[in-house]
């Protein structure tokens, strides 16, 4: 039997890959966007395509939706991969901008999760949850400070619910992308400014010198999107998959020098 894989923040980028290519696999999958423009453009883009694919609204700060979706879908799978981030310079950066970003990248994440997980101890049924987190989970790069904070916190909770759900048969997995070029790292940077200010803030306009060039070289978000599938369908997959290789390596070591460095 094909199970049913629900994806969230499939509009773009990992998700919207995943999301394709799990459904031309024979996969049924269930689409979630954030906003009905985005849920059109899916339906329409799978039309095109000749995809079977099943595409619904979801926004995981709405409580109405979560409730809607969570009762409307029995699912085998959930990968969520909904996400923003939010860049800036954390000793300044706007509270409220931090909350957006632990409302959605947390809350929302985890709201969604605990509506499956209730629905599907019920059902007695056998499933796996795939979160998408970062490599900014691991470690933490300076200028988005408050986003690597928001994922360190998704990984926290991912690894108390591999223990805690291990008896009802419900695996857990985390998967951490270095950079890759969905526009989203690129989203972030221009985030900045639009409240950072070099006449009000401390902090020098020339500490973002090189941050549009860093990412000039972005990774094709293919490989990535395939992690993805590979660790949903996989019921032995890792609790923690970074990728590509080259990020888990940097990641390892980054985490083995902070036990020396200085304050």
């Amino acid at each position: 039997m094909s199970k049913t894989i629900l994806i969230t923040g499939a509009a773009s980028g990992f998700g919207k890959i995943a999301a394709f290519d799990l459904a031309k696999k024979g996969y049924k999958v269930i689409a979630t966007a954030q906003v009905y423009p985005q849920v059109s453009d899916l339906i329409r883009e799978a039309e095109k395509q000749g995809v079977n694919l099943t595409v619904d609204k979801l926004d995981v700060t709405n409580q109405r939706d979560i409730a809607y979706i969570t009762q409307k879908y029995d699912i085998d799978i959930l990968i969520s991969n909904a996400g923003i981030m939010e860049g800036g310079p954390i000793a300044e950066q706007p509270l409220d901008l931090i909350r957006s970003m632990f409302d959605v990248n947390v809350f929302g994440g985890l709201e969604l999760a605990q509506g499956f997980i209730k629905k599907l101890i019920a059902q007695r049924k056998p499933a796996k949850i795939v979160f998408t987190t970062s490599m900014g989970g691991l470690w933490t790069v300076p200028y988005v400070a408050a986003y690597c904070a928001s994922k360190h916190a998704m990984e926290a909770i991912a690894e108390g619910l591999k223990t805690e759900l291990a008896e009802f048969n419900i695996k857990i997995a985390t998967c951490n992308p270095g950079v890759f070029g969905t526009g989203f790292n690129d989203r972030g940077v221009d985030s900045i400014f639009r409240w950072y200010d070099p006449k009000n803030n401390f902090t020098p306009s020339s500490a973002f010198d090189g941050a549009a060039e860093s990412l000039a070289h972005q990774l094709d978000p293919q490989s990535m999107a395939d992690c993805i599938v590979n660790v949903a369908l996989d019921d032995n997959s890792k609790f923690r998959n970074v990728h590509p290789k080259e990020t888990e390596d940097f990641v390892k070591k980054l985490q083995a020098e902070a036990w020396t460095a200085k304050s």
